[in-house]
């Protein structure tokens, strides 16, 4: 049986969790599980990357004996070292006003066809490339690492960058799988700056003596590069049969897509703004970004509730498509008062704002599910590939009012489950690099469909009824 650690963070909580893989057997339990979000220091939204370290230590404290351990966290963001590999200041959190107008600036100098051409990804104003365009520390730095690979470094001395983390920062050459030397130099990177890449599954290191000290693990455990972008390794816990599949990894955001053999880099593509991510085994994640369950985490916070099924409860006796909102418009993008931002967002377009909470969660996450039905039509169409089943995976598939609706907004079974795929993902990496006979995503993913229950939503309701929202919620951008 091979225990392993796996480091799952997201953009609101991150946890330490305990794996255990072996012959028809796939554990998963949490040792520690803590809070993860903005803090907003003057004039700059910052993550907090000391409390994510102590963290991780702490969880690993009590993971007992393991055989190795791994790290996945969100994209796009990153640290900044200096010559003696110290830290230069707090990583600055993707939702940060730095980057406003930045990218329309950048891509005067760098035509949006040719950034797609070789790079593949979705134009969003706070891809990595446009956060250094933004960056007041980028002289003094010698390093930049990716939040995982930031970690890494810590834990082991060793400094690298995994692919799929890397194929999100918009310096990535998705036909060459390196770094593109012409972009960085287009855009005023130094090309020294951007570390080695490793594969997943590779060994960063082992542990410093004193980081083996703090957690009573060995100095001989190894630390493995996984999917360590989270929706690369969510996307390895994909429970699917076979290829004629999509997918929406269902958090605080929704990255809604599918799993291709080749990148998509077509005008076509390019327009509708999908993005073509690494994934594991040399999968490429043709994806695009929906605002997710952000809206909604903004909304109980802002009401100063934590009792979500109720508000589920209401959501699911509001009137039907009363409302709806883009929720991909920008003024949903940073934290806020997001109640008062829906209503002037639905004054804004002509519409009677919602009168109740439960009215205004149905308002969020219809306007999700008619989100998710245009993105993946419009993925199937331009990659020509059709889809039998949507795999709803993460925190989201237990919001059984979201699956229902996303089931009849794309008139296609939903599966939901496993709801944490990410740390799955992570963990059955983790296991092959150390031997587990896992040779490929179809037996990891064949045993995550033996160990893992996962609950099936088949369509309901009228279809012309969606579509009439559809045409509506477009209608009002």
């Amino acid at each position: 049986m091979r225990r392993v650690a796996a480091v799952d963070l997201g953009a609101s909580s991150g946890r330490v969790m305990l794996g255990e893989v072996g012959d028809g057997v796939l554990n998963l339990s949490e040792l520690h599980r803590f809070w993860n979000g903005p803090v907003q220091l003057r004039d700059t939204l910052h993550w907090d990357i000391l409390h994510l370290y102590r963290s991780l230590l702490e969880g690993l404290r009590s993971a007992g004996t393991v055989h190795a351990l791994g790290i996945d966290s969100w994209a796009v963001d990153y640290g900044l070292l200096d010559g003696s590999g110290r830290l230069l200041g707090n990583p600055v959190h993707y939702r940060d006003t730095r980057t406003d107008g930045v990218m329309e600036k950048l891509l005067e100098r760098v035509p949006a066809a040719e950034l797609y051409a070789i790079t593949g990804l979705q134009q969003l104003p706070f891809n990595t490339i446009y956060q250094l365009a933004a960056e007041h520390l980028l002289d003094q730095a010698r390093t930049l690492l990716m939040i995982p690979d930031l970690l890494g470094y810590w834990l082991t001395g060793e400094i690298g960058a995994e692919r799929t983390n890397a194929s999100t920062t918009q310096l990535y050459d998705v036909r060459a799988g390196d770094w593109s030397p012409v972009l960085a130099e287009r855009v005023g990177v130094r090309l020294e700056l951007l570390p080695r890449l490793r594969e997943p599954g590779d060994v960063v290191g082992t542990l410093l003596p004193a980081v083996a000290e703090e957690t009573g693990l060995p100095t001989a455990t190894p630390v493995i590069a996984v999917g360590s972008h989270d929706t690369a390794s969510s996307v390895v816990a994909v429970p699917a049969a076979d290829e004629r599949f999509a997918y929406i990894s269902s958090g605080t955001w929704s990255l809604v897509g599918l799993e291709l053999d080749a990148p998509v880099l077509s005008a076509e593509a390019r327009e509708a703004n999908f993005t073509n991510e690494g994934g594991v085994d040399g999968r490429i994640r043709f994806l695009r970004n929906v605002m997710g369950l952000w809206i909604l985490q903004e909304c109980q916070r802002a009401w100063a509730a934590d009792d979500l099924p109720r508000l589920l409860r209401d959501a699911a006796d509001a009137p039907p498509f009363a409302v709806l909102i883009d929720p991909d418009a920008p003024e949903f993008l940073a934290p806020g008062n997001m109640p008062r931002r829906i209503d002037e967002h639905c004054r804004a377009t002509g519409q009677e704002p919602p009168r109740s909470r439960g009215a205004t969660v149905r308002c969020v996450l219809e306007s999700l599910a008619l989100a998710y039905r245009r993105t993946l039509r419009l993925a199937q169409t331009i990659a020509d590939r059709p889809v039998d089943v949507l795999h709803v995976i993460g925190g989201g598939s237990q919001n059984e009012l979201l699956c229902q609706l996303t089931a009849d907004a794309c008139g296609l079974p939903v599966l939901a489950g496993p709801v944490e795929a990410s740390a799955l993902g992570n963990v059955l990496v983790q296991a092959r690099a150390l031997g587990e006979p896992l040779p490929d995503l179809d037996a990891m993913r064949a045993l995550v469909r033996t160990t893992h229950q996962l609950r099936r939503y088949e369509p309901q309701g009228k279809p012309a009824d969606w579509d009439a929202a559809e045409s509506r919620m477009f209608g009002i951008r």
